[in-house]
């Protein structure tokens, strides 16, 4: 299965080396706008084909895959353009930074019935289906609440056109949070959600940290923290009526070695070790490799469906909303 990839980013370095290390695939090609980054990327990773044109690249019959390693302004306008070219397409997060081109894109894909996946790679990886065993056990009870947060200092390597924090760090605790209230509550979950938020803007107009607080379901909430100006920390917690799980690991960058912990309120609490055989892009690659040789148009769950990941968007760009008001 040929991979081509869209970018020469540090994201497209680190896809690059899960990508050679699946046997089943094989990185062609890349395309970028710097001659010396795509040589130097070209030589690094062993790519056979460069590009100077991304549209060179789609037009290429021989690339089975395309990655869309671009910022996210840019995530839609090349869905559109690999899904008319017949490509399946696995899409950087996020899947884009509005409503509208999130709605031209998904269109798009299915339009021309090619298979879509965003790039939330830390649902691939066995750490989040242990969590979901757990969930599904009913040892934490009912769902009550989800507190999370994660914060990285990557302000300064970020496009402003991406939309700051919310779309390139919010995205995360966003999705796990769909992920935990869909698989606990329902697909309904969040039909009668109310949204808050405070918000700060960074130098380029971005919100560069924010707090989320969201109700939905009958008596649930969550609050959710991120910021693009801080060093890197998670926190994703689950409190349910009999107990809470916590994500002892960073969930959205699992390893060989992932831990959570359960906790009985009052009563007990133990540690969960999670084994892999590789990262959450390895895991990532071989998932999408293996759906797109079956013929599948999506991937399975907990991985995003291309109506995840429009509900996703939905949930982020009311945060940003709720953000932005906060300021005026």
């Amino acid at each position: 299965m040929k991979w081509g990839i869209l970018g020469t980013s540090f994201i497209s370095g680190v896809m690059a080396d899960a990508i050679n290390a699946d046997q089943a695939s094989e990185l062609y090609a890349v395309a970028g706008r710097s001659p010396t980054n795509v040589a130097a990327f070209a030589k690094q990773y062993g790519v056979a084909q460069t590009y100077m044109d991304f549209d060179a690249l789609l037009q290429d019959e021989q690339v089975d895959i395309v990655y869309i390693a671009l910022p996210n302004h840019l995530h839609h306008e090349f869905t559109i353009k690999a899904a008319a070219r017949g490509k399946a397409i696995l899409c950087e997060k996020s899947l884009s930074v509005d409503m509208e081109k999130s709605a031209l894109a998904l269109e798009a894909v299915k339009q021309h019935n090619v298979f879509f996946a965003e790039g939330l790679m830390y649902l691939h990886h066995p750490l989040i289906a242990s969590l979901l065993d757990i969930l599904s056990s009913g040892e934490i009870g009912e769902l009550r609440s989800v507190q999370a947060s994660y914060i990285a200092a990557i302000a300064q390597f970020v496009n402003p056109e991406s939309k700051g924090a919310l779309y390139n760090l919010g995205c995360y605790p966003v999705s796990l949070l769909h992920l935990v209230v869909k698989t606990m509550l329902g697909d309904n979950a969040f039909v009668n959600r109310t949204v808050q938020a405070m918000g700060r803007k960074g130098p380029d107009g971005n919100v560069c940290e924010s707090t989320l607080l969201m109700t939905f379901g009958e008596q649930q909430s969550a609050s959710i923290h991120t910021a693009e100006d801080h060093g890197l920390k998670h926190h994703f917690t689950i409190l349910g009526s009999k107990g809470c799980v916590t994500m002892v690991s960073n969930p959205w960058l699992p390893t060989n070695e992932n831990k959570l912990s359960v906790e009985v309120y009052e009563t007990s609490v133990r540690e969960i070790m999670v084994s892999a055989q590789g990262d959450a892009f390895s895991y990532q690659v071989r998932q999408v490799r293996e759906a797109v040789a079956a013929g599948h148009k999506v991937l399975e769950k907990p991985c995003a469906t291309p109506e995840d990941s429009y509900q996703i968007m939905q949930l982020l760009t009311e945060w940003e909303s709720a953000a932005e008001s906060s300021n005026n």
